[in-house]
């Protein structure tokens, strides 16, 4: 992998087609795993942000608004062939960036090609429609036209991932970006942006700012931009649809989960413990779905929590580039340092640590994967997101409470299930408050699927046919073609 070996080079911002250094002071990008500074990222200022929503209108409104959209789909599938020839460049780079294993980058950056070439499809089926005719000689109809320009806001979790969600049906819609990645891990943003040009999209259609949260917040509420799109904490979230909202764009956030898992008794005992580590532990726990409160029937509390604990504490902690490693590290320091004083919080609590529960001697940001009983839905670690490889256990009695200790939660991201039972499993999927229900599986997705968060966990959806109605504005018009226009001043 062609970025493992490289010396500090000093990457640079994209705006309107031209590399260019940040004004603000560049900073070392650490690596996870290592501790070690491997490159250097630039920080924009407000004023770049600016220049960046600049060069994003005058494409909008020059060669790229021309574009027609059966072309916009030819360009989303070459991006795709290029993503898909220099997916292991930026493989290396995503896991530099935030630490993820092998395995899972590498599953995604096989997925990522299939948003672009799934929203390259629908480029030319973005049509309006005629109105029944209800005044004679007047024609009614609806036009759909691209929103504007896009803010995307993508956190350090799954960059390269997040930037498809967000591009891929902004483009197809006939959109131009101005993208702000996490300070954390930029470079994986950076690295397939350069491939827009390649693909041949118009200079100035993709922008990227680097830095930290001012250069968010710049964007956020710039009064050039139309829609914006964050990923990230609710926290940080509620700010930037503030800000969307002062200066009137319409926004989508994708927020926080603290998603609750139900094995019942009548659960395949294997396959769920499979299911809630693989919820909880993939991407060592740093995804918003995370499976991270896992309510279990007393009656199989017992064989199920030691089951759980011993898969858990069996998983391989190691280097991310070494597809034997289970467990990668946490993105940075200070990440780390916040699961950890989770952990403590729920001992202070007086909770139980099944397995794991510290960081291991080594170097890293890395984390054991923990289990942590002896809690209830009022505890802090049962409350709030973690973000981090650490699962709250504790039972239940019937399905009823389940359902009520599920839902007892202000986020409403994701929810899961384990039962043979086919007509608990409907009523589950009715009952449970969360955007996306699984049943006997955890952690799926696809391109045509939206994923919506409800209550704490967001405002509208991202993927999916659907999710393009975000991206796009529909004018209405009206011809009257009688020649009989009525003279208001007319009794």
């Amino acid at each position: 992998m062609p970025l493992a070996s490289s010396p500090l080079p000093e990457l640079e911002l994209l705006i309107g087609g031209h590399s260019i250094r940040g004004a603000g002071e560049p900073r070392p990008s650490i690596d996870p795993a290592s501790e070690q500074a491997w490159t250097v990222v630039p920080d924009a200022t407000p004023g770049q942000v600016d220049d960046a929503v600049t060069a994003a209108r005058a494409a909008l409104r020059g060669e790229w608004g021309r574009v027609p959209p059966r072309e916009r789909g030819r360009l989303l599938r070459r991006l795709a062939d290029l993503i898909e020839t220099g997916r292991d460049r930026l493989i290396a780079a995503e896991i530099r960036d935030n630490g993820k294993t092998i395995r899972e980058v590498t599953a995604q950056y096989s997925l990522i090609p299939e948003f672009y070439r799934y929203f390259a499809e629908l480029a030319d089926k973005l049509d309006g429609r005629v109105l029944p005719r209800e005044r004679p000689g007047v024609l009614n109809y609806t036009v759909v036209e691209p929103i504007g320009v896009v803010g995307a806001i993508t956190p350090w979790n799954s960059p390269g991932l997040q930037l498809a969600f967000k591009a891929a049906p902004a483009l197809a819609a006939g959109n131009t970006l101005v993208v702000k990645p996490s300070e954390q891990t930029p470079v994986a943003t950076l690295e397939q942006a350069a491939l827009f040009a390649r693909a041949g999209f118009p200079s100035g259609v993709v922008n990227v700012v680097t830095g930290p949260g001012e250069v968010g917040a710049a964007l956020a509420g710039h009064p050039g931009v139309d829609l914006v799109v964050f990923t990230g904490s609710d926290l940080t979230g509620r700010k930037v649809g503030a800000a969307a909202g002062f200066a009137l764009s319409a926004s989508v956030l994708e927020l926080g989960g603290k998603s609750g898992q139900l094995v019942f008794a009548d659960a395949d005992l294997e396959q769920a413990v499979v299911g809630v580590a693989a919820g909880i532990c993939s991407a060592s726990g740093q995804t918003c779905i995370a499976g991270s409160r896992a309510y279990v029937e007393s009656s199989i509390y017992a064989e199920f929590s030691e089951r759980l604990a011993r898969r858990i504490g069996e998983l391989r902690l190691g280097a991310p580039e070494d597809w034997s490693t289970e467990i990668g590290p946490l993105a940075f320091a200070a990440h780390r340092d916040r699961v950890e004083g989770f952990c403590r919080t729920a001992s202070e609590e007086g909770a139980e640590v099944l397995v794991g529960g510290r960081r291991p001697e080594r170097p890293g940001f890395f984390f054991e994967p923990t289990v942590i009983a002896g809690v209830t839905n009022a505890t802090t670690l049962m409350r709030e997101e973690v973000f981090g490889p650490v699962l709250g256990l504790t039972t239940f009695e019937h399905e009823d409470e389940a359902v009520q200790l599920a839902n007892d939660s202000r986020f409403a991201l994701g929810a899961g299930a384990w039962t043979t039972d086919l007509a608990r499993a409907h009523r589950l999927t009715e009952a449970l408050e969360a955007g996306t229900v699984y049943v006997n599986n955890y952690r799926l997705a696809s391109y045509q699927t939206p994923l919506a968060g409800f209550k704490d966990s967001g405002v509208g959806f991202e993927n999916g046919q659907e999710s393009l109605a975000h991206f796009t504005r529909r004018k209405a018009v009206w011809i009257d073609f009688s020649g009989r226009q009525k003279d208001p001043a007319s009794t």
